[in-house]
């Protein structure tokens, strides 16, 4: 009988260029298919432009077109991408806005960036506003955040093995080897 592998979570902040990189990869390069859990986290104030452009290009997307202002004040967004899990697009949307951040170089604060990325998974921009004004779902995402935090994520993108996370560049590598023992 085959071992029941663990669920692993990835945990992604919307504003985060290395979250994005991770995004594009992780559903191809994981041996199972991870929860999407979206977290408010600060993003870095500096991000090394140069090696996410790099990325970006290794993977074969479109060239970073870096959002401004800079950070992205991605609050909005992040209660989208957590309306999104509730109803089972949070891979959708997430990929979506993303996108929208990152290759299109668009404001994740403005609502019409949101509401762009929720229109290219069929969500309907009504309910999305609604669900981003709903106090449930802003409660849900503290909750994922401060979750993330007691599991002991300290930096983003990571995913959570069983008891183990990996963070940053290799996470999903790491990722990968702990769920093939």
């Amino acid at each position: 009988m085959e071992a029941v592998r663990p669920n692993p979570i990835f945990y992604y902040e919307l504003a985060s260029p290395a979250c994005y990189l991770a995004a594009e990869r992780i559903m191809a390069e994981l041996p199972v298919v991870p929860e999407w859990e979206p977290v408010l986290w600060e993003p870095a104030p500096h991000p090394d432009r140069a090696s996410i452009e790099r990325g970006a290009c290794a993977l074969g997307l479109q060239p970073v077109r870096w959002p401004d202002p800079w950070p992205p004040q991605a609050r909005t967004a992040m209660l989208a991408a957590t309306y999104a899990k509730r109803i089972g697009r949070a891979v959708a949307f997430s990929l979506a806005a993303f996108r929208q951040a990152f290759a299109g170089g668009r404001d994740l604060g403005d609502e019409d960036t949101v509401l762009i990325a929720a229109a290219a998974c069929e969500m309907h921009p009504a309910a999305v506003l609604k669900g981003i004004a709903m106090r449930s779902v802003a409660g849900a995402l503290d909750q994922a955040s401060a979750g993330a935090r007691a599991a002991g994520v300290i930096a983003l993108p990571a995913i959570a093995v069983g008891g183990s996370v990996f963070h940053g560049e290799h996470a999903i590598e790491e990722a990968a080897a702990e769920l093939e023992r």
